[in-house]
């Protein structure tokens, strides 16, 4: 599974990430935690994004290829869930060049299409975990403590454009990169979209794609659609 997650701000894709992770063995690749982490750690590709960041600005797309493109490889053999990039056309050319090299190209394009009154109620219910990346929501992932992280038992923040204002003007910008990155992938028939107000909603939208497209059953074995009973009775009869 070579995976891009995609879908408006707020509209869960850590949620589903975090589910397909858990049940399919997937590593999540994300490109956030990736700058966070190359930061920290010091890397030359940390140093040149860091002071971009500083300064306010966009990290290039070519210091961003580099780094997906190194992450990637060392995952080679492994499924693997992309989020946070591409965010442009430009980015997702640049990005299937990095990986046609390397022969993992992507093979599914997950967008999540959630309605944007809940959203904006999600946003307005966040709170993060800056160090980890940790997202939490009062409404439905709330902390075990208010305004505490579980792991760390750090205190938690609001984002500066956890706002509706600031929210419609992201939103906006959001629609005008991504519907060309959306035509883009349907044009190479690798795009779906999963459509709900909830997470619960979505995500067998997701489960039963990969059970369908990759042939794989559901966690633990356990054979809970139509869709899986016929490719576990299609595995059957190919294992005799």
């Amino acid at each position: 599974m070579r995976i891009l997650l995609l879908g408006n701000p707020g509209a869960g894709k850590g949620t589903q990430s975090s589910r397909m992770q858990k049940n399919f063995n997937i590593t999540a690749i994300t490109s956030g935690n990736l700058l966070r982490q190359n930061i920290a750690k010091g890397t030359t590709v940390g140093k040149i994004a860091a002071k971009h960041m500083e300064h306010g600005e966009f990290v290039p797309d070519d210091i961003m290829i580099e780094l997906i493109g190194d992450e990637l490889q060392r995952n080679k053999r492994q499924n693997w869930l992309l989020d946070g990039f591409p965010r442009t056309i430009n980015q997702a050319m640049a990005l299937d060049d990095n990986l046609n090299l390397s022969g993992q190209s992507l093979n599914l394009v997950i967008n999540l299409q959630v309605p944007e009154e809940v959203i904006l109620q999600r946003i307005m219910d966040r709170w993060i975990h800056v160090p980890s990346g940790r997202v939490y929501n009062l409404s439905y992932n709330p902390p075990k403590i208010h305004g505490i992280d579980d792991v760390t038992g750090e205190k938690l923040t609001k984002r500066d454009d956890d706002n509706p204002e600031i929210f419609k003007i992201r939103l906006q910008k959001h629609h005008a990169l991504t519907e060309p990155l959306l035509e883009y992938y349907n044009k190479r028939n690798i795009l779906i979209t999963c459509n709900g107000r909830t997470s619960d909603e979505i995500y067998p939208q997701i489960e039963s794609e990969l059970i369908a497209r990759f042939k794989v059953i559901s966690p633990n074995n356990q054979v809970k659609t139509s869709t899986e009973k016929n490719l576990l009775k299609v595995a059957t009869r190919e294992n005799l």
